[in-house]
């Protein structure tokens, strides 16, 4: 295998705030393998909250013995591989996950939403997400968000009401929410969850702090919205935990080391009887159609990287209605490639 990288940094529109952090750009590593003449690309987007970085990547990618990846590629053993390695980096791992499932997909001559058995006629809406700032901002961002048919809404400081008070003021679409583990009192929280409700709020993700499983389930018995675990739920092994705490999980690609280990959550989370949404980090098109490519398989999806971003060196997936319209091409069918971005 030949592998490229290249450091990039992806620009946002606007400043980004949740609940703790702000933001105004996300540094990416975009991967490059090259496999007996089929290329995959894959994609680590390094949030600062998250621990990875530039260093942190190139260091893992060193250790990594390519040679061990033989088609027919054995992703289970890949991914026991990749964390006996070393642990944490999941970012990373994603990069090589997608690549190698990009890779996949075409030798196959498959998508790789055939590859999952996602079936396309059933993609979910993506919504387009608005990070906390002041209703002026508020308003210029519900503007860019033209074609989505959903709303996501970052919440979790003292003015939560006031943040949606400004949506409403400009739009009637359904809204999701997402805490990041602002709230810190139940009850004021269960409270918040009626008054949500009766905005038209269809889901709230992670209320309140990951490691509050009384708090959170309390809440997840009396909320009338689904709760849903963001922070709390990271990897497989995390969910052992979560049954009866959540009514669903968000699943994102750099939390679950990739494809693969996010298609086993998605099993896990069904034989739970819990809901699924598909969420993801800032992104460029790479990760965005990895996710696009389960995102059938799930409930809801949030999958609007390349649409809160000033720089996607790639096209961007096509949408229709709100939703992610894949071309099925053999992988992730990623298009707009310019092989210069990976010279040095």
């Amino acid at each position: 295998m030949k592998i490229s990288c290249k450091e990039f940094e992806l620009e946002l529109k606007h400043p980004f705030s949740i609940s703790k952090f702000t933001r105004t750009s996300t540094p990416l590593l975009l991967l490059k393998v090259d496999y007996k003449g089929f290329t995959g690309y894959g994609e680590a987007s390094m949030v600062p909250y998250m621990g990875e970085s530039y260093a942190s990547a190139n260091a893992f990618l060193a250790k990594v013995d390519w040679n061990r990846f033989q088609y027919p590629f054995d992703f289970a053993e890949i991914h026991h591989y990749l964390d006996q390695l070393e642990p944490g980096n999941p970012a990373v791992k994603a990069a090589i996950d997608i690549a190698l499932n990009d890779i996949n997909g075409k030798i196959l001559n498959q998508s790789c939403a055939t590859i999952y058995g996602a079936d396309l006629a059933k993609m979910p809406i993506t919504s387009y997400t608005i990070g906390i700032d002041s209703p002026e901002v508020i308003k210029e961002k519900v503007a860019d968000a033209k074609g989505f048919k959903v709303l996501k809404i970052k919440l979790g400081r003292d003015n939560d009401k006031e943040l949606i008070r400004t949506i409403r003021s400009v739009s009637d679409l359904p809204l999701y929410v997402d805490a990041n583990q602002g709230w810190s009192n139940k009850k004021e929280a269960i409270d918040m969850c009626y008054w949500l409700h009766d905005q038209g709020v269809l889901l709230i993700e992670q209320p309140m702090d990951k490691n509050n499983l009384e708090g959170n389930t309390w809440l997840t018995q009396r909320s009338p919205i689904p709760i849903l675990a963001d922070e709390a739920v990271q990897r497989l092994a995390d969910m052992d935990n979560l049954r009866g705490a959540y009514h669903g999980i968000n699943i994102k690609l750099m939390k679950s080391a990739g494809m693969y280990e996010a298609h086993q959550m998605i099993l896990k989370a069904r034989s739970f009887g819990m809901k699924i949404l598909i969420g993801c980090m800032s992104e460029t098109s790479i990760a965005t159609l990895a996710g696009a490519a389960l995102a059938p398989l799930c409930d809801w999806a949030d999958l609007d990287g390349p649409w809160l971003t000033k720089n996607n060196p790639f096209d961007a997936p096509e949408m229709l209605d709100g939703k992610y319209i894949l071309n099925n091409e053999p992988g992730l069918g990623l298009t707009g490639i310019t092989e210069s971005l990976f010279e040095s």
